[in-house]
């Protein structure tokens, strides 16, 4: 979890679970900054955090096989946050994760659902509510979406997206030498 720019915690992914692919094309505002926000902002790089439960539950599903891949959308120029999560990327690519970033103008050409989702195994969706102020309303307010139809799209905005993103490290080596 990243409470700095309000992301939500990750549930473990199910236990038969071989692959988990996240896009996420919404921001989330800063709610209460945390302590590595605020560093970060005084020109700290965000340290590594192995021991939270994301990256335990990644490297342990990862370690036998389970990937673990996410698209993070962000604006040009990227916001605070959005850098923040960017620096922040390695921590969970030495986890097991491929995190890959594409620019919001890409996505928009992509026709890219505006909500944020998990796909597993590309059989399970798993949209995230948000509310009016563009916050997800946490964890627990998700939808389940088993429908052949709505999974496929998901999976399809996926393929579209994967093979145009960039690896976070490389958008991070770019945006950091912006700054």
């Amino acid at each position: 979890m990243i409470p700095a720019c309000g992301c939500r915690r990750s549930p473990p992914a199910p236990a038969h679970t071989r692959a988990r692919h996240t896009l996420s094309p919404r921001l989330r505002p800063v709610r209460a900054p945390s302590a590595r926000f605020q560093a970060f902002m005084r020109g700290i790089d965000p340290a590594p955090e192995p021991d939270i439960p994301w990256h335990v539950n990644v490297r342990e599903r990862a370690a036998p096989g389970g990937r673990f891949s996410r698209v993070r959308i962000i604006d040009e120029p990227p916001t605070d946050g959005q850098r923040f999560l960017t620096a922040s990327a390695a921590a969970n690519a030495a986890a097991g994760e491929d995190i890959r970033v594409l620019a919001r103008a890409q996505a928009v050409c992509l026709e890219l659902p505006e909500y944020d989702f998990w796909l597993f195994d590309s059989r399970l969706l798993v949209r995230f509510d948000i509310d009016d102020r563009d916050v997800t309303t946490g964890v627990e307010a998700v939808e389940v979406v088993e429908d052949p139809a709505d999974v496929l799209a998901a999976c399809r905005a996926r393929d579209r997206a994967w093979p145009l993103a960039t690896p976070a490290a490389e958008v991070w080596a770019r945006v950091r030498s912006s700054v």
